[in-house]
């Protein structure tokens, strides 16, 4: 209507003689300019695709999933939206033109036979329609309205997919933002499995030591209690971080800094009061180590601790951290649990967890995000663990000679048993 009474000023003023008002000629003339204003309309105004989208839902019946969702941002989705406008007001105006014209003559050819004084009215519809004929033109006239309501219902609802339907750019957008969504899932999934598996390995595995010694060595006992609210709390604090890296991906502050390599040496602490000896080789500093790089490291060592107290329980564990032609490289090995390794040690064999491979997945996800790979087999009864991790990933930062590597030979440092 609002088209359609701008195209009524207007036509007056461009052709003389013209009266939308009064000529039904004219009217329809005016209703054909407006059509042309209403896809103007929706090509400026984006928002007009959202509130289609809505009618066709409640008036046509079509599923949502068939639809777009959001404004028409790419001007084809403009074009598409303009093309459906234009369709939805000409049937619309059609319907409505009808609606508007046709009930009350229905009625006037229904009560026509039964009406003398309309009888002798002119009403200048032909004398086949003064008889007996006059109530059935009547009903026709009425199923006629309801036909075309009908057919431009139906019409509509057959052509809304095309016209209203995802663009080539907006499934683009979507499966990007299922895309930013899985990664974003993924990323929350391997940092609560690395934080707090890590965690709960290292207390299963003093709680059930502290468990099978608590009458024979009370004061053992009493170690491992101490040790599991150590190792809970740091699983509390880890649990902060993760929370406030999600925290991060919406632009809020982080609650706690993520872990990096300058806690290696709490992690080991935390290891070794599990009960796993962990024999720690570092060459080189790795200070200067890019922050996502050194972060991403710093799980992949704790990943590899967790798998071998999960899988093999208190067994040696040997670690190796090195820079080698521009690459950060992480190894962890320890032998397969045998049938009497949890035994010797004084706690039980690991038992077998369904499931399982998470953490090996996670790490290779690690390190191909930063452009490294990871590797993870058993030979010769010894399970091994490799990464590779590029010195240039994340921020870019790069050593001191401009090479992109580092010194080893002065900063070596071993650790073995617990004793620097």
């Amino acid at each position: 209507m609002p088209f359609f009474l701008v195209a009524s000023v207007v036509l007056p003023l461009a052709v003389e003689g013209a009266d939308p008002l009064r000529q039904v000629g004219w009217q329809l003339a005016a209703f054909g300019c407006a059509l042309p204003l209403a896809a103007l309309a929706a090509l400026l105004f984006p928002l007009l695709r959202p509130l289609e989208v809505a009618a066709v839902r409640s008036l046509c019946g079509v599923p949502a999933e068939r639809l777009a969702e959001g404004p028409g941002v790419s001007w084809a989705a403009r074009r598409r939206t303009a093309l459906w406008f234009v369709a939805h007001l000409l049937a619309g105006g059609i319907v409505s033109g009808m609606t508007l014209a046709a009930p009350p003559a229905a009625v006037l050819l229904l009560l026509l036979p039964f009406s003398e004084p309309l009888q002798h009215t002119a009403l200048g519809w032909p004398d086949a329609f003064s008889g007996v004929l006059a109530p059935l033109a009547g009903l026709a006239l009425l199923a006629l309205v309801a036909g075309t309501s009908w057919a431009a219902g139906a019409l509509l609802g057959r052509i809304a997919p095309l016209l209203l339907g995802p663009t080539p750019a907006d499934r683009l957008a979507a499966a990007e933002r299922r895309a930013a969504d899985l990664a974003s899932r993924n990323r929350l999934a391997r940092e609560l499995h690395d934080a707090v598996g890590h965690a709960l390995s290292a207390v299963t595995l003093q709680a059930s030591a502290a468990r099978r010694v608590l009458d024979a060595d009370p004061e053992f006992a009493r170690r491992a209690l101490a040790a599991i609210e150590e190792t809970t709390r740091e699983a509390v604090a880890e649990l902060d971080t993760v929370l406030g890296l999600l925290r991060e991906e919406d632009g809020a502050d982080p609650a706690a800094p993520a872990p990096t390599l300058d806690g290696l040496d709490a992690l080991l602490a935390r290891t070794r009061a599990a009960g796993v000896p962990v024999e720690a080789t570092v060459e080189g500093t790795y200070a200067r180590l890019a922050p996502v790089v050194s972060r991403e490291a710093y799980r992949i060592v704790q990943e590899g601790l967790s798998n071998a107290l999960r899988h093999a329980g208190p067994v040696p564990v040997r670690l190796h951290l090195g820079v080698r032609e521009g690459e950060l490289r992480i190894r962890v090995e320890n032998p397969v649990a045998g049938p009497s390794a949890g035994a010797a040690a004084g706690s039980p064999d690991p038992a077998p967890r369904p499931g399982g491979g998470r953490g090996l997945r996670g790490i290779a996800e690690r390190a191909r995000l930063l452009g490294g790979a990871a590797t993870a087999a058993e030979r010769d009864g010894v399970w091994r663990l490799a990464a590779r991790l590029p010195l240039g990933a994340g921020n870019g930062e790069r050593d001191g000679d401009g090479d992109g590597k580092r010194e080893t030979g002065n900063g070596k440092r071993e650790t073995g048993n617990g004793k620097p």
